[in-house]
């Protein structure tokens, strides 16, 4: 099977690791009404949402066990099932093969829900960051991709609620409603048996994808933008949530623009270890609108160009600054890019992408990532290893046959700390 993964409620409280963030956009389409034609007390006890990622795809199967909490939904985890390939958007060439993509896993979903409850099971399908920049580049082919997916959802037996491309705000909205609903800051299900809404606040979210990356938290301040402002009712309580996603800024896109600028600026890649090298094909380096502003203007898209890695972590922590502009701001204070940003409260949850960053450093380099020192110490460690020091590791090994090469390439940890807010503290399997 296509990577099940099976029977866990997240109802109860426990870290986010890069497999509990996969549900963070679909968890919050079952739980808000609104989204959609709208959740109205389902008669089926389960929901089917496919969360398209701009690298992958991963289906969760959802069961509501109980009835709403002042209009909210309380939602447990079935199981799940990651989609073999790569992201829905990666079909834009031959859309057909999107749809194709999710029918080990949906076949698996009509073995999974009762067959009298598929007619009432919602089907829901959200695309993110990768949808969103093809979207951009070729609305045609984003719609063609969208109605492949459509023609394949609409032939199997359950109630179908769309495909949609979701917002960056909706992404940063849902990933922090999902972190806190998972640590039961919203509402807990006490001892004698009843809900009840405890008394902690709520932790703020960053989530790192792959084509973009989400920060989210609740403030007391008004927003000077309002677009990064989210108002929501949630278990009976009301939240004013400041939010904004920074599209490119995703691990895998920010390793493009590093593959993009580490020739033109050094002629080789001070985050690669030294002793690597590899033929880059410049289309693949060109072809992403993140990369447009570093583009020749004259180019062969077919054109290989060797590079090869320095193991300089120097020279590589200023190539990622050099993709943050801390200094232009219109607003009384910004994070980058002249973005508004509120003052920080509070603790953070960081997932995804920031997880298995954290996870490779400490669990195959085998070292202290607690604190952003930890972790600042950590990364000029593993950038100034060569590959002759990297490549036998066992460990190594079994994470690059497990994930794209890119996960383990020491450039990507220095893109977890621009992002972190000042103030923000590493602890256990998150940052907190």
């Amino acid at each position: 099977m296509g990577g099940r993964r099976s029977g866990r409620s997240v109802a109860k409280g426990h870290s986010l690791g890069g497999a509990e963030a996969g549900g963070a956009v679909s968890l919050l389409m079952l739980l808000f009404p609104g989204w959609g034609r709208g959740l109205e007390r389902p008669l089926s006890p389960y929901g089917i949402v496919l969360d398209a990622g701009s690298s992958h795809t991963s289906m969760f199967i959802y069961k509501w066990p109980a009835d709403k909490e002042n209009d909210t939904g309380i939602v447990g985890q079935h199981s799940s099932c990651n989609v073999r390939g790569g992201g829905i958007s990666s079909y834009a060439d031959d859309p057909s093969r999107a749809g194709q993509s999710l029918v080990e896993c949906l076949d698996q979903a009509l073995q999974e829900v009762p067959k009298e409850s598929h007619v009432h099971t919602p089907l829901y399908l959200g695309a993110t960051a990768g949808m969103r920049l093809l979207n951009l580049t070729s609305p045609e082919a984003s719609a063609n991709v969208l109605a492949a997916v459509t023609r394949t959802l609409t032939r199997y037996p359950f109630d179908f609620r769309g495909a949609h491309i979701l917002s960056g705000q909706d992404e940063g909205v849902f990933g922090w409603v999902t972190a806190n609903y998972l640590l039961e800051n919203f509402i807990k299900y006490g001892w004698v048996g009843r809900w009840f809404r405890p008394r902690k606040g709520t932790l703020g979210a960053m989530d790192l994808g792959g084509a973009s990356t989400q920060i989210t938290f609740e403030t007391a301040s008004p927003a000077e933008d309002p677009a990064n402002e989210v108002r929501l009712r949630l278990y009976g309580q009301h939240y004013c949530v400041y939010t904004h996603s920074f599209l490119c800024y995703g691990r895998d896109q920010v390793l493009r623009r590093l593959l993009a600028g580490a020739p033109q600026t050094h002629g080789f890649h001070p985050c690669w270890p030294r002793g690597y090298s590899t033929q880059v094909l410049l289309q693949d380096v060109y072809e992403s609108p993140c990369t447009a502003a570093q583009r020749p203007q004259t180019f062969n898209s077919s054109t290989r160009v060797s590079l090869a890695g320095s193991s300089d972590p120097a020279l590589c922590r200023g190539l990622i600054l050099g993709l943050f502009n801390f200094s232009s701001c219109h607003f009384s204070r910004c994070s980058f890019n002249g973005i508004f940003q509120p003052p920080v409260a509070g603790n953070f949850m960081a997932f995804s992408a920031f997880f298995y960053t954290v996870d490779f450093l400490r669990s195959v380099m085998g070292l202290p990532v607690a604190t952003l020192q930890q972790l600042e110490t950590a990364v000029v460690a593993g950038c100034n290893q060569t590959w002759s020091q990297v490549r036998p590791s066992p460990a190594f090994s079994r994470v690059a046959q497990e994930a794209p090469v890119s996960r383990c390439q020491p450039a990507a940890p220095w893109v977890v700390i621009p992002a972190v807010p000042p103030g923000a503290h590493l602890q256990g399997r998150g940052v907190h």
